[in-house]
């Protein structure tokens, strides 16, 4: 059987890391830090996160394809400044190859340029490194950062979600940026990463329009998004989690909505077990958001292909996948 740990990724060990990291710094935690400006009284925060593409740049090289990947970073980032419940406001980029190519550049550039435009976000600036010996001919590395703002009183942290509210899930483009160290490893016979490849690069959804629209149809009926997260590594599970009080559990019912086939096909050719592949892949929901139960048609009529998915329920703190 594949799994992300045989891949050369080990998820838990991760987690761990994450938990030193956030006990070093009280603004660490959540998917993304905010920090409160002084200069307003506290009334706003700043709002920052930073990923990467990951391995999924792997195959932007085989095919020498690099017009989306800066839509992959880009997302990356937003995503998770989306869950405090930020105003996204700029980006900025690390670009970093053994020997600068322009059209390959220029190439990188549109593609996080779009994600900009899709994000709704100024790339204020960045830093370009060329390294000769240190990658590979042809191979670069991305990671980007994003900053927003966010009002104190529009913060979503998740505490005030309760027993009986609804969970709706936001579709994803397929994969997104995550787990493709398991992806290559369960296609990488008999050519089967190349053949895959073209469907595989399609770019991380970006999603400030989709929840900006939702909650903007459930504050016009006086409530508000309880709780967003970004699902990505870790899977569904392992990131809603992250959002939850410790006295509540969420319940997913997964023939609620459909899992992209393009996952089905992987997990087929590559051997891989349904809980794997739930534990590492967002599984075609590339965003969950908790609102109240009275507010959740509204909200579902704002984004497209968004599916009432799970349902708040008491507990501990976990997520149940039936």
């Amino acid at each position: 059987m594949t799994t992300y740990k045989k891949a050369g990724v080990d998820v838990r060990l991760s987690d761990k890391f994450t938990q030193f990291l956030e006990e070093k710094s009280k603004f660490i935690g959540g998917f993304a830090g905010l920090l409160p400006l002084s200069e307003t009284g506290g009334k706003y925060s700043l709002v920052a996160s930073t990923d990467g593409v990951g391995t999924k740049l792997k195959l932007a090289f085989l095919l020498d394809r690099h017009d989306t990947i800066g839509i992959d970073l880009v997302a990356m980032c937003v995503n998770d400044l989306l869950c405090c419940g930020a105003r996204p406001l700029l980006f900025l980029d690390y670009y970093a190859t053994g020997r600068l190519e322009l059209a390959r550049s220029k190439k990188i550039i549109a593609g996080i340029m779009e994600g900009c435009r899709q994000g709704e976000s100024a790339l204020l600036g960045g830093e370009t490194a060329e390294m000769p010996g240190f990658y590979k001919a042809g191979e670069y590395d991305l990671a980007g950062f994003s900053v927003g703002i966010v009002k104190k009183s529009e913060i979503i942290d998740g505490s005030k979600i309760k027993p009986g509210d609804a969970l709706i899930g936001f579709a994803s483009s397929g994969f997104h940026s995550n787990g493709f160290s398991l992806i290559r490893k369960a296609l990488s016979g008999g050519g089967l990463l190349k053949k895959y490849a073209p469907r595989l690069l399609v770019p991380t959804k970006i999603y400030v329009k989709d929840v900006k629209n939702m909650r903007s149809a459930i504050k016009k009926r006086g409530g508000d998004i309880l709780g967003l997260a970004h699902i990505t590594g870790s899977g569904i599970a392992g990131n809603l989690e992250r959002i939850l009080p410790k006295k509540t559990d969420a319940i997913i019912i997964k023939s609620s909505w459909s899992v992209p086939p393009l996952m089905r096909e992987v997990q087929r050719l590559g051997g891989i077990s349904e809980r794997e592949m739930f534990e590492t892949f967002n599984m075609g929901l590339g965003m969950i958001a908790a609102v109240r139960a009275s507010d959740a048609p509204a909200a579902l009529k704002t984004v497209k292909g968004a599916r009432l998915v799970g349902s708040i329920v008491k507990g501990s703190g976990k997520v149940v996948i039936k």
